[in-house]
């Protein structure tokens, strides 16, 4: 360990046991509120949507609103009508204690304390296809995440956090069937209203997404396929999740031809070690995991993923849906299992051959008949209104 991590690791400890011995003692603004989103990773999901109808509703006016974000200098990030602090930072500890409201897509850490006034709204931050906390069922030596904690630990730190919270966004009549058991928390705390992020795709116009298109420099004149795969739960080294990208790219454009081009976005917990090729300029473009995904969904034509669950968004758009599990055995049985049966209830055909994948695309083989009954059960609620139901659950909860 180098001095400088040392230093690091024993002042964010100090920071810590500084906090939980006087937030007490800040007085909670009943006109502050915070947001963060994946840990502080930048400006994006249902946090965003929330946040940006706040900022259209004059019964936010005169509020003060502060967004965490890591390394937000050198991102450069600035966000119309809010203040920037610096993730886990001496700010981030104080404003916690002083926000009223907290609008956050993630489980916070252990070490955040919460007030009894203080009201912490969980939006989470997708319909799940595998198998949350408790429900994960697993061995008994099994460990989770980067720092190898135990599955009792795992689910002791959901526990914490559901504890904390006064309100949990639940997008659909699924969720709020597998979040009490999944996560522990009582069902009355669960509002089912759909997902403020999903507002922008449910209300894009063809203008919109013609301009997103130019804004990215993307032809006008193609079919675009986004190849959003997530991370795996046993694959990471010390920096961070991996991914051991399975695809030839190479022979995706081989079939795909020049009437396709492929958005690649992996998901924010992978380590994306894939460089750019020269050949495929103009076929790939390698999206940064932290862009916000909504634009590439109201862009694309196609998805093509695995097991993340950003196809229950994009099912919104009514478009086809291919799923690459290449190593479908593997992953059922080795990591977090389902909560539905994939070989009936996806709304598109599994893949394990890119080639057959690739070719079903170019020939439009896609059965569109998956797509109204998914819909129904998944996207009822996505009506492009859920922002202003939260904010009004919010207005409503706050005096």
């Amino acid at each position: 360990m180098t001095i400088l991590r040392f230093f690091k690791k024993w002042a964010g400890k100090l920071i810590r046991i500084v906090y939980r011995c006087i937030y007490r003692l800040i007085p909670v603004d009943d006109k502050l509120v915070i947001f963060i989103s994946f840990h502080g990773r930048g400006y994006s999901d249902n946090p965003r949507a929330i946040f940006e109808q706040m900022q259209q509703d004059p019964n936010w006016k005169g509020y003060r609103f502060i967004w965490f974000i890591k390394h937000h200098k050198q991102k450069n990030i600035q966000i119309k009508g809010a203040e920037i602090k610096e993730y886990f930072s001496f700010s981030y500890f104080y404003y916690l204690s002083r926000a009223k409201i907290w609008v956050v897509n993630c489980k916070l850490p252990l070490y955040i304390c919460k007030k009894e006034n203080q009201i912490y709204l969980q939006t989470w931050h997708g319909t799940p296809l595998k198998r949350l906390a408790h429900d994960i069922d697993v061995s008994e030596d099994t460990t989770f995440y980067r720092s190898g904690v135990s599955y009792e630990q795992m689910c002791h730190s959901y526990d914490v956090d559901v504890a904390r919270y006064n309100f949990m966004i639940s997008p659909n009549a699924f969720c709020t069937s597998v979040f009490p058991h999944a996560f522990g928390i009582n069902p009355k705390k669960l509002v089912e209203t759909g997902y403020p992020r999903n507002d922008f795709i449910a209300n894009v116009t063809k203008d919109e997404i013609s301009s997103i298109k130019k804004r990215m420099n993307l032809p006008l004149d193609k079919k675009v396929i986004l190849y959003a795969p997530t991370w795996r739960d046993n694959s990471y080294v010390a920096a961070g999740y991996t991914f051991e990208l399975k695809a030839d790219f190479h022979l995706w454009k081989e079939i795909l031809g020049s009437d396709y081009i492929v958005l690649f976005k992996p998901h924010y917990l992978i380590i994306n070690h894939y460089q750019n090729d020269a050949s495929l300029q103009g076929f790939l473009y390698n999206i940064p995991a932290e862009a916000e995904i909504n634009e590439l969904y109201v862009i694309s034509d196609v998805l093509i993923t695995d097991y993340s669950s950003v196809f229950f968004d994009y099912a919104i758009l009514k478009r086809p849906m291919y799923f690459y599990m290449y190593d479908l055995e593997s992953y059922a049985s080795d990591l977090r299992g389902f909560y539905m049966d994939i070989t009936k209830e996806l709304p598109g055909k599994i893949y394990r051959d890119e080639k057959q994948l690739c070719e079903d695309i170019k020939n439009e083989v896609y059965d569109a008949s998956y797509l109204k009954e998914f819909h129904d059960r998944f996207n009822n609620l996505d009506d492009g209104q859920a922002s202003k139901r939260i904010s009004k659950l919010l207005i409503e909860a706050r005096t």
